[in-house]
């Protein structure tokens, strides 16, 4: 992401999985914790250096937060073959458990990776607090997207584009309605929000820095 950027290994459930770590930034020099970011999906070119993942990043470093991007299985350096999700949320919670064992953990995921991110929520929130997920371009119309826990929507945000052509809105209201789970529409913006990745950054840069309730 930048030249402060640290690129490293780590084991997973299928052998190495590469890592990128940027640490926090804030002006009020706090530290709030650590957030794992997730990448759209890996047959169609998707990787931790996707321009919508370093957005994310960004916003986490700009508001306290160290962020750990990670390409899955089978992508960049990363061992294995592409699981549909399956192993893909085995590596996601591989990289929670090495490098974010304890303390404030955010979890954040664009497209596919919104996908994974989800069902890893799901299995780490009886386990321990996630202070705030991030949703990104859902992959509601392609993949089964878990149902968020009702006491984990006040530390979530929703975000999709109007005219995302990949993904339609529509689809992501249908998962969405069931559970009042509120959803930020950018007027216009696409699948990957040429032209408004600043937006999205002060999206996410706002929810990160909101009080909890």
């Amino acid at each position: 992401m930048n030249a402060q950027t640290v690129r490293f290994t780590i084991h997973g459930p299928a052998g190495i999985l590469e890592v990128a770590r940027d640490l926090a930034a804030s002006s009020d020099g706090a530290q709030r914790g650590t957030a794992i970011i997730a990448h759209p999906h890996p047959l169609f070119a998707g990787t931790m250096d996707n321009k919508v993942v370093q957005t994310l990043a960004r916003a986490f470093v700009a508001s306290g937060w160290t962020a750990l991007r990670f390409n899955f299985r089978g992508v960049g350096q990363s061992a294995g073959s592409y699981d549909e999700g399956r192993g893909e949320r085995e590596d996601f919670l591989a990289v929670v458990e090495q490098l974010a064992p304890q303390g404030n953990l955010a979890l954040a995921g664009f497209s596919f990776g919104s996908f994974v991110m989800s069902h890893a929520l799901a299995e780490l929130w009886p386990q321990r607090q996630i202070d705030k997920a991030v949703f990104v371009g859902t992959a509601a119309s392609r993949f089964t997207v878990a149902t968020l826990p009702p006491e984990a929507h006040e530390r979530t945000l929703v975000v999709h584009g109007e005219a995302d052509d990949t993904v339609p809105l529509a689809a992501v209201m249908d998962w969405a309605r069931p559970q009042i789970l509120p959803v930020t529409v950018v007027p216009g913006g696409g699948h990957f929000f040429h032209g408004q990745l600043p937006l999205l950054k002060g999206l996410v840069t706002r929810h990160l820095l909101a009080p909890a309730l």
